[in-house]
């Protein structure tokens, strides 16, 4: 072969690698900076996480990918080294957790929402309980169970654990409960009416047609109820933060209330 054809060949098969690898370029970069932001959220948030995604995602093009589950199971998959770029947890003591192992970055914490906890039924039932101290649960819920989260974990179930503690019930109930892995679980129960009575947050129960509120705990009888929310440590995705401020502004406060949560929105380094 000649000398100066095989140079050519050379040069020319170089050309369009390198021409290539220009028109690939681009796209890489545009695929990096459009990654999915992946959000891992307690499961009492679903229904106003899955509108305020959708709202995103019209805004910006970009999507949050949300994963629902108890806080403490989310915090361990994140220990785990799940890759997650936020984590919204539904108590403090979970967030907590996460900093005490440096799983989140401290300075983007913030304390968000305020949720309540009630006492459900199923729909159309006539129960009128008064939650007042000397409550006694047992003779109505009779041969069936209370519904809750798990109360040495789920945050809705150390709450209720606590507000029964406080109202002088928990003796009365404490081997009647059918704990659940998290509050969606047993606000399920209730509304599948296999469980007379739960306890869930009020904005559980009010996206289910299927139960009704029977009462409000009184704010006193458990600690606050707070949800914080934070960037985790090892998201290196530049849209994490960005859907963090959405997150925490004007566009996304309706769609937090609708769901019937109170708006915090102050920033916390630590509980």
């Amino acid at each position: 072969m000649h000398p100066a054809r095989f140079a050519f060949g050379g040069f020319t098969r170089r050309l369009v690698l390198v021409l290539g690898l220009a028109c690939l370029a681009p796209f890489g970069v545009a695929s990096a900076q459009t990654k999915d932001t992946v959000v891992f959220a307690a499961a009492s948030l679903k229904n106003a996480l899955d509108e305020i995604g959708a709202a995103w995602t019209r805004e910006t093009g970009r999507r949050a990918v949300i994963s629902y589950a108890a806080s403490n199971a989310l915090a361990k998959q994140i220990e785990a080294g799940a890759p997650a770029d936020i984590f919204f947890s539904a108590d403090l003591d979970w967030m907590d957790y996460a900093a005490s192992k440096g799983l989140i970055k401290p300075e983007s914490r913030v304390s968000l929402l305020g949720n309540a906890l009630v006492l459900v039924a199923p729909k159309g039932s006539t129960q009128q309980i008064a939650l007042q101290p000397g409550l006694d649960l047992a003779p109505i819920l009779g041969s069936h169970r209370l519904a809750m989260g798990h109360v040495n974990a789920v945050p809705a179930g150390k709450y209720g654990k606590a507000a029964l503690e406080h109202l002088g019930a928990w003796a009365g109930v404490k081997d009647r409960i059918a704990q659940t892995e998290n509050v969606r679980a047993a606000l399920l129960l209730v509304s599948r009416g296999e469980a007379p009575l739960g306890i869930v947050y009020r904005t559980d129960a009010l996206s289910d047609p299927n139960v009704g509120i029977v009462a409000t705990f009184p704010e006193n009888s458990h600690p606050p109820i707070i949800y914080p929310v934070a960037l985790t440590k090892d998201s290196t995705n530049p849209e994490a933060a960005a859907f963090l401020a959405f997150l925490r502004s004007d566009k996304a406060r309706p769609l937090f209330e609708r769901q019937g949560f109170i708006l915090l929105n102050k920033a916390a380094s630590g509980s």
